[in-house]
């Protein structure tokens, strides 16, 4: 077997893919298959850490029609992403994988709070890291997160997994038949298009950092390890 071409990565990992076909909450078929994925891919060596998200459980738009304050909105969110933190962490463990949950709001019974040199030391002792509650700050959502994480424990790569979408496309392919996928990007090209991969923030905190992103569709089984391993499945996007 080739060597893996990304010796640490961030996998950016939504809430809503854990909820598979429900739209809602967490499926437990949907759930063990991507942890059998991750398995493999921790199997390999590589030193794996995750940023999932909480749109399975609340999302802001929810929140607006209530009338709601965007923080306290935010920090709803950022707690939905623990939730699933701990359902991905009591999976993967059970799959045989060791794990360890970083909140970035303290919540010390149920997990570490973010320390980024014992997060560098739980990935070089072979610990999956899923980092959880977002930034801890309103306003900034998780691709943000993936990206100031990424940039912090120096990951070689931020595997931004969709679901059953294969990459980068000039116009929204289900709506625009003429909508065209790239194969490579830059940075600055996905800002200036104004590309629906990550929010603004994020795609400048990882053009800044110079650090690379792979889009690829998280449905295609076997997907994780072949971007792992350098396979061009999706749509690559670096530099400036």
């Amino acid at each position: 077997m080739h060597k893996p071409k990304y010796q640490r990565v961030i996998l950016k990992l939504s809430g809503e893919a854990l909820a598979g076909n429900e739209g809602f909450g967490i499926n437990p078929p949907t759930i063990q298959e991507f942890v059998k994925e991750l398995k493999a891919v921790h199997d390999l060596g590589v030193e794996l850490a995750i940023v999932v998200g909480g749109g399975n459980i609340w999302r802001g738009q929810i929140g607006a029609q209530m009338g709601m304050e965007r923080a306290q909105a935010d920090y709803m969110g950022m707690l939905a992403t623990v939730m699933n933190a701990l359902a991905l962490q009591d999976t993967l463990e059970n799959a045989g994988v060791p794990t360890r949950v970083q909140t970035s709001i303290e919540m010390r019974q149920i997990a570490e709070p973010y320390i980024r040199r014992r997060a560098e030391r739980h990935l070089e002792k072979g610990r999956v890291v899923i980092f959880a509650g977002g930034t801890g700050n309103p306003y900034f959502s998780t691709d943000t997160t993936a990206a100031l994480r990424a940039a912090e424990i120096n990951a070689d790569v931020i595997l931004m997994a969709k679901n059953n979408v294969d990459g980068v496309y000039s116009a929204d392919p289900k709506i625009d038949q003429a909508a065209v996928k790239f194969e490579e990007l830059t940075h600055l090209e996905v800002i200036s298009k104004g590309l629906q991969v990550m929010d603004s923030t994020a795609s400048s905190l990882s053009m800044d950092n110079d650090i690379p992103l792979v889009v690829f569709n998280l449905n295609e089984p076997g997907n994780i390890q072949r971007a792992v391993m350098g396979e061009n499945i999706g749509t690559t996007v670096r530099g400036k």
